[in-house]
């Protein structure tokens, strides 16, 4: 069986920490280098009920696509939800690796994964890594569809395919617009409005679109935008990082056992409709 530090190693190849964002926090939180890891499960969230999650499995190396510490801390103290999940983890033998925006910028990486889930064809980066010369890495993904669908058969695509949210999939534009091109981008995307627009796409899939970026889009374009779940954005890259996890340990002879967790982490649980469509009615008085 490997070592963690073995198979952390294999890891910072598939995402180097130094292409992760300066602000981030990425690596290794907590866990023994000489520890031998026999099981693994990725998810997206490192909060409770994930790691409850891996004790319950047996695993012994838990990777997470979000930082448990973003902004760091002064205490792991027990009483705080952060530091149960550090005294959880140490508690069961139970390492912490995470892999964020350098899984991002990855190729194949989280917008990759997340056109996969949708049968999107990748074109290209949407926010191209300056230092990849065959111009693969880079933020979101450029995309084309196999056929031309109209937005409202997108956003059911998109809604009928990602994990199911209470959100589900917020719509802004005409429904029956044609889209041939779609930009997506895993995680919080209305940073990426001008590189969207730059690439002249039809639709932007993205998670976190705030009222008035999304506004200022709408009124530059007839851009189609399609706000997904945050969490809902970046649980396929769990599956697709299981599967790279799980070639390297076939062809190193590991016998590693890889598994991507299923619970939903999303915060929001419950969605009330309006019960007047959208524009039947003026604002209330």
């Amino acid at each position: 069986m490997p070592r963690l530090s073995e198979v952390i190693a294999a890891l910072d190849t598939l995402w180097p920490p130094e292409r992760a964002e300066g602000w981030d926090a990425v690596g290794t939180v907590c866990g023994e280098p000489d520890q031998e890891i026999t099981r693994v499960l990725f998810a997206v969230d490192p909060v409770r009920e994930i790691v409850d999650e891996a004790v319950k499995l047996g695993a012994n190396l838990l990777v997470t696509h979000h930082p448990l510490y973003l902004r760091g801390t002064t205490t792991v103290a027990a009483d705080t939800f952060k530091g149960r999940v550090v005294h959880t983890l140490i508690k069961n033998d139970i390492a912490l690796h995470v892999a964020h925006t350098n899984a991002d910028r990855a190729d194949p990486g989280v917008s990759d994964a997340l056109a996969g889930a949708l049968d999107l064809r990748v074109v290209g980066p949407l926010v191209p890594d300056p230092t990849d010369p065959e111009g693969r890495r880079g933020l979101g993904r450029v995309c084309e569809l196999d056929h031309p669908l109209t937005v409202r058969e997108l956003a059911a695509r998109a809604a009928g395919r990602l994990p199911a949210t209470a959100q589900g999939i917020r719509v802004a534009g005409d429904l029956e617009a044609v889209v041939r091109t779609v930009a997506v981008s895993g995680g919080s995307g209305d940073s990426l409005f001008d590189d969207v627009r730059a690439a002249g796409v039809d639709a932007f899939l993205t998670a976190d679109l705030r009222h008035h970026p999304a506004s200022e889009a709408r009124a530059h374009s007839p851009l189609a935008l399609l706000d997904a779940a945050h969490w809902a954005t970046e649980w396929p890259w769990c599956e697709l990082a299981a599967a790279q996890l799980d070639e390297i340990s076939d062809r190193k002879g590991w016998d590693l056992r890889v598994h991507v967790s299923k619970t939903v982490t999303d915060p929001w649980t419950a969605h009330a409709a309006s019960t007047e469509t959208p524009n039947a009615m003026g604002a209330p008085n």
